[in-house]
């Protein structure tokens, strides 16, 4: 064996060592060698109970033991591989986060956080050792997470194809009331004045103006002298100018002008029918990146931006000059480190978790997120009727799904491959 393996395996058991000399002490043994780590028989016992104790709770039939350790230990190395991936890109899992993920693991068992800890006790597992596996468990996660995003590439393309599939599916059952005002094409206007009569209608329909009033004083079409309306109305039962237009748009959308053979037109939703409606909570925020270096530390970057908040609440400077002057995120910080109004499902967990929180006016504390340690602060929240876009977001999930369970498993497959596996024989000669 050589020196480095039994150095490496010399410091693992030391660390089980007890203080007590009162009585001899099983040494825990190094079973695997991965990278600079190493998977140590307890693992694999945890493990085992844990397997175990779940199969005997479902009732389920495991595999001889054989099968059962070779399957035991795969899953371990590559648990353990992913915890490297999560350290190295500086995923931390705090204590805050981790007992709110254990109260959730509690929920889904339909038990209280003391009947869970009573539970791990039956299993043989002690509760800290819990605590630490499903914090790595998290941190793995979110590490695979942020590491396949990045291979992901959706067009708009695929999302428009399968926005069509879907609406198509949907539409089957919608009722739409629709209002529709028709400009004629004549001798009087060129068909470009025409073009800006309707934009002209559009835009004074957009700022409040009645579309009944204004399909009476303006339109040319067959329901002119009924302001417009058209009725309920599913896409099939629609002229096919109508139906071409309509893309699940939310009640009260003004759609067009668009041209026809016989002039332009323009549509309103009334009102909807057997379409969920979505809404969503956007929150205009505002932040201050900075990024550790090789210069400075973890603990640098966070005094840093402790430093910017007490210069902001002291007045002597503004958080959006200081964005502009420190900030390493060039798109928000030439902003003033504005975001934007955003969904905060858009940002990593840690952010997410801030706006979402954080009330309106108040600078968070720094803390720290795959990109860097941040500080942010909530300028505004509006609820935004989205049910427009509600099909275009959910032919957006279903492909980064499927694309994501893809590249997620190509993922493992390479981080595998490339990491360094040994498997510690315990008759191994030392010579």
């Amino acid at each position: 064996m050589t020196l480095w393996k039994r150095t490496l395996i010399a410091i693992a058991a030391a660390c089980t060592l007890s203080t007590s000399y009162a009585a001899p002490v099983e040494l825990d043994s190094v079973k695997v060698i991965v990278n600079e780590g190493v998977i140590l028989q307890s693992d694999i016992d945890t493990s085992m109970k844990t397997l175990r104790a779940n199969a005997k709770k479902s009732g389920q039939t495991l595999p001889s033991q054989d099968v059962l350790n070779e399957q035991v230990l795969e899953k371990l190395i590559i648990d353990t591989i992913q915890t490297q991936e999560a350290e190295r890109i500086g995923v931390r899992i705090d204590d805050a986060r981790l007992d709110q993920a254990i109260v959730g693991i509690a929920e889904n068992n339909n038990q209280t956080v003391e009947q869970l800890t009573a539970s791990v006790a039956e299993e043989g597992l002690s509760y800290n050792a819990f605590r630490e596996q499903v914090r790595k468990e998290i941190a793995a996660s979110e590490a695979r997470n942020a590491l396949v995003r990045r291979r992901i590439n959706i067009l708009p393309a695929e999302v428009d194809n399968l926005t069509d599939i879907l609406a198509q599916e949907t539409n089957a059952t919608v009722q739409y009331k629709i209002g529709h005002i028709q400009l004629r094409f004549n001798d009087e206007q060129t068909k470009e004045e025409l073009e800006v009569q309707a934009k002209d209608l559009v835009e004074a329909l957009n700022s409040g103006k009645d579309f009944s009033t204004m399909a009476y004083t303006y339109s040319k079409g067959p329901k002119a002298l009924q302001g417009g309306d058209w009725g309920w109305m599913r896409k099939e039962e629609m002229p096919t100018i109508f139906a071409d237009q309509i893309k699940m748009q939310n009640k009260g959308s003004i759609i067009g002008p668009f041209r026809s053979g016989v002039g332009f037109h323009i549509l309103k939703i009334e009102d909807v029918k057997g379409l969920e409606t979505v809404a969503v909570t956007e929150v205009n925020a505002r932040h201050i990146l900075i990024k550790p270096t090789v210069i400075l530390s973890d603990d640098g970057a966070k005094k840093q931006l402790e430093e910017i908040t007490r210069r902001v609440n002291a007045g002597e400077a503004s958080f959006g000059d200081l964005a502009q002057q420190y900030s390493q995120d060039p798109g928000s910080a030439v902003q003033d480190g504005e975001l934007g109004y955003q969904t905060p499902d858009l940002y990593v967990p840690e952010f997410k978790h801030q706006v979402e929180t954080l009330s309106e006016g108040k600078i968070s504390a720094p803390f720290k997120t795959v990109h860097g340690w941040h500080i942010v602060e909530v300028l505004d929240r509006r609820e935004v009727d989205r049910t427009d876009s509600a099909l275009k977001n959910k032919a957006y999930q279903i492909l980064f799904n499927r694309k994501f369970n893809e590249e997620a498993g190509a993922w493992l497959q390479e981080i595998r491959a490339s990491a360094f596996v040994e498997i510690v024989e315990e008759d191994q000669d030392d010579n």
